[in-house]
């Protein structure tokens, strides 16, 4: 298929395609008039990297991880070192959390007249 019906099926831009073939995590063949062609798996591979991505995960570390998908969910065949990668990833998620939290809390607290910054 070419890139017109993946992102229809998808509900994926063509524009956001060619970005996900420039990280490497989408492969098209090429016809002999250079056009990107897309086989049946590409649909499958689309909807697993539009997943990893809500879960906040970086082009880079969905490059190592997708070989290691299956299904839409997807679901994990836990291929070497990427538990490690994904618990990494949830720690630095974690910890990006605590500082928005603290940020917030500074924040309110110009909001709160009673209440000096810092001190939330």
């Amino acid at each position: 298929m070419l890139i017109g019906e993946l992102s229809r099926r998808t509900g994926v831009s063509p524009r956001l395609l060619r970005y996900y073939e420039e990280q490497g995590l989408l492969e098209p063949g090429r016809d002999p008039n250079g056009y990107r062609h897309y086989d049946e798996a590409a649909v499958l591979t689309v909807r697993k990297i539009r997943v990893l991505l809500d879960a906040g995960l970086t082009s880079d570390v969905i490059r190592a991880v997708l070989p290691c998908t299956r299904d839409d969910r997807p679901d994990f065949d836990w291929c070497a070192d990427i538990r490690d990668l994904l618990a990494r990833e949830l720690a630095a998620l974690d910890t990006r959390i605590a500082d928005l939290q603290h940020n917030r809390g500074t924040l309110a607290a110009f909001l709160t007249p009673d209440q000096p910054p810092g001190h939330s």
